[in-house]
């Protein structure tokens, strides 16, 4: 999952290079993603180790490396924005003659997500007709041009063309993007996938939950900037970059887990299906199907309910499925179920005949502690995720 949280960032051969690292460390703050691409001649200024140590990926440097991946192509398409800082002349110029003779240029070129361009140069180089009539070309291409500042630059000069300040450019790529950034300071924990309870080596009890929601809700929220901790019970989905993800197996895994970080969430989501019961004594040997007959069980904790016995600030949603169940029938059930576990908000569906288990979307009715009924008519789960993550934030304020 890494739709809307890819930001590439370019950079060029300025002696201002150094301030995109300050630049990075703030994108990621706000939860995204950050792929540097560097030309050569910014590798003057800030190396490849150092791009990579704060970024956390590989940086890619040349055209025809892993050709086979076709580099420009793959970095255009999966970034949901490009930022170019700095921007120095030669490549604004480049790019407004659609030339292509490096990694980035191509990127550029072969991108259709929004492109940013952070110009900083000296003033007499700003104030140029060529760069004057290069940058005019290019924001009538739709390119996004944050406008340099004045102030000191390299040695004595002092005048326009100074890298402009990290929040300027952050706010640029927030109004570009139209992103919601609501919980930047937040920290998200959330339930995923369905426990598995032993009955030997073999065999288990366990549930159709394919924890697609859960970690629908845990992208969503790192893309709205929270930290996130996932505890994901026996998920068939890759980790999300970017979020603290537990695995676990049982429900009583699944406890420890979530109660050892829920003193710090702000949100709790918990939409993983956790086994109601567990065999009393599982077997360490595989049980013979002729002594297979009867299973004694043992009711697992609570866990949501433990957990809101020692709620203080902390939102928390629930989930509440059903089958067969008569509406106002299932309703009501729900809405015993939010207030015994003091809930804040619960998600109820009906998953008949495996319906929403294992799908990409998901419908039924968000209820509030009032009873009030929200509807949530047949969407994906990521539209659920953000509707629910909505109510928790306002009621964060």
């Amino acid at each position: 999952m890494t739709d809307g949280r890819e930001i590439l960032l370019g950079v060029t051969g300025g002696i201002s290079a150094y301030k995109s690292c300050d630049l990075l460390r703030r994108l990621q703050d706000l939860g995204f993603l950050i792929t540097v691409v560097p030309t050569r001649s910014s590798l003057n200024f800030v190396g490849t180790s150092t791009w990579e140590a704060l970024s956390g990926r590989e940086v890619p440097l040349e055209l025809w490396n892993n050709v086979h991946q076709v580099p420009h192509i793959s970095l255009a398409k999966r970034a949901a924005a490009i930022v170019i800082a700095p921007a120095t002349a030669d490549f604004i110029a480049k790019l407004s003659a659609g030339l292509a003779d490096d990694l980035l240029s191509n990127v550029a070129l072969a991108a259709a997500c929004p492109i940013i361009l952070v110009p900083t140069m000296h003033t007499e180089m700003w104030l140029n007709a060529a760069t004057i009539a290069n940058i005019a070309t290019l924001r009538s291409r739709g390119f996004v041009v944050v406008d340099p500042e004045s102030g000191r630059l390299t040695g004595s000069d002092v005048g326009v063309g100074r890298y402009p300040e990290t929040s300027k450019i952050l706010e640029t790529l927030d109004l570009t993007l139209k992103s919601k950034r609501d919980l930047v300071g937040k920290k998200v924990l959330i339930s995923a996938g369905g426990t598995r309870e032993a009955i030997d080596p073999v065999r288990y009890i366990g549930n159709r939950s394919s924890g697609k929601q859960g970690y629908a809700v845990a992208y969503a929220a790192a893309l709205r900037g929270a930290q996130v901790t996932l505890v994901a019970a026996n998920v068939d989905l890759p980790d999300i970059e970017g979020v603290a993800t537990i695995h676990v197996e049982t429900a009583l895994e699944m406890g420890v887990a979530l109660e050892n970080h829920f003193s710090d969430a702000d949100i709790l989501v918990m939409a993983a299906a956790i086994a109601d019961a567990r065999p009393a004594s599982p077997s360490s040997l595989k049980i013979d199907k002729e002594h297979l007959s009867s299973i004694q069980l043992v009711r697992n904790p609570d866990i949501t309910a433990t957990l809101t016995a020692k709620k203080a600030h902390q939102i928390v949603i629930g989930f509440a499925a059903q089958t067969n169940e008569d509406p106002e029938a299932g309703l009501a059930k729900a809405l015993t179920k939010l207030q015994d576990k003091q809930l804040d908000f619960i998600y109820f569906n009906d998953v008949s005949a495996g319906a929403i288990f294992g799908s990409n979307d998901t419908q039924g009715i968000i209820l509030n502690a009032a009873g009030d009924r929200t509807p949530f008519h047949k969407a994906s789960k990521m539209t659920l995720s953000n509707r629910l993550l909505d109510f928790a934030a306002d009621k964060l304020g």
